[in-house]
């Protein structure tokens, strides 16, 4: 019982966290993460590049915001190809600041 306890005041810390970045930033952790992804990219990348289980739903909000855009394929028109706006480079440079401060509990983790 002793591990339930401590992974609930886990998950309630990256709760909190998330909430704090969400209202800080005006995006979710996970369209975070795939704006992370398409900076640490090399180059445009594919929704299967990205992975997360609802990406197209995130891709399509992070489109809606004016922070990535999307491509098709020059060799296969079906694929789509994603990449960051200026807007979406200016979004991550400010995710580098670490605004939000990360609760006590999760800072060893960091």
């Amino acid at each position: 019982m002793k591990t339930i306890c401590a992974m609930r005041d886990v998950f309630k810390a990256m709760g909190n966290f998330e909430t704090a970045f969400e209202k800080m930033y005006q995006i979710t952790l996970n369209e975070a993460m795939i704006l992370c992804a398409l900076k640490e990219a090399s180059d445009k990348v594919t929704a299967t590049e990205l992975s997360p289980s609802h990406t197209s739903k995130m891709l399509r909000i992070l489109e809606e915001k004016g922070l990535i855009v999307r491509s098709l394929g020059s060799e296969d028109r079906r694929q789509m190809y994603f990449h960051l706006t200026q807007l979406g480079k200016q979004r991550v440079t400010e995710l580098e600041l670490d605004k939000v401060e990360i609760p006590d509990l999760l800072k060893p983790l960091f």
